[in-house]
């Protein structure tokens, strides 16, 4: 861990919100975090965890999900350059246990404040308010548009969504497994490859090792329709 190796552009360029403020903005910042890197694989928080610090992701990506009580996975989102975690900002605020767990999913870059200096600004300065209440109104959103298509959406039109969303642009590629995205939308890995399989015999997609290629990018929009 390093404070300093991080400058005031490289912040600002992840948290641009801090930019022009003199109290508690990106100098005041730098003094008071510490930088890690948490390698691709590392298990971050789990369930009962303290939430005794708070992060925000400079470079990588982290997932944030929960296992129930048969050990099927569900992802409830991703914090990528700039993002913070709806839940820990959750637990600070209302000093309770961290309800998830929390996962570099490539190696990762974060800032980290102690949970009672984030408490200490959000309490003193208008511009921390407004991002900790604007990550927690918009993370909502997210959660409850999973919810939505865990509950109103046929399974193959939350996958067919799922693939044209995630597809890498030029090549159409997704580098997921089966188990990743049947945790992404909330179903079984079964599923998941049942439903990939068919749509590679309909010759919608090709299906190789840790990776789908989209064929027919315009037949699997319509199955949006239907």
């Amino acid at each position: 861990m390093n404070r300093q190796k991080i400058s005031q552009a490289e912040l600002l360029n992840a948290l641009p919100f801090l930019e022009g403020y003199s109290k508690a903005g990106a100098e005041e910042f730098l003094s008071q975090s510490v930088y890690s890197r948490i390698p691709k694989g590392k298990i971050i928080s789990t369930e009962g965890d303290s939430c005794s610090n708070f992060s925000f992701v400079l470079n990588g990506s982290i997932k944030v999900y929960k296992i129930a009580d048969n050990g099927r996975e569900i992802t409830l989102y991703y914090l990528n350059k700039g993002d913070s975690c709806i839940l820990t900002a959750s637990c600070i605020l209302s000093k309770k246990k961290f309800p998830a767990i929390s996962q570099a999913e490539v190696d990762t870059e974060v800032l980290t404040i102690p949970a009672e200096i984030l408490l200490e600004w959000v309490d003193k300065y208008e511009h921390w308010r407004s991002y900790v209440f604007g990550l927690l109104s918009n993370r909502l959103a997210d959660i409850i548009t999973i919810v939505e298509e865990i509950i109103f959406r046929n399974v193959d039109k939350r996958l067919v969504n799922y693939l044209l969303k995630n597809a890498k642009p030029g090549h159409k590629e997704i580098l997921k497994t089966h188990y990743a995205i049947a945790s992404d939308i909330g179903t079984s890995r079964e599923v998941v490859s049942r439903l990939l399989k068919e749509f590679e015999d309909s010759n919608l997609i090709v299906l190789s090792r840790g990776s789908i290629t989209i064929l027919d990018s315009k037949a699997l929009e319509e199955k949006l329709k239907k």
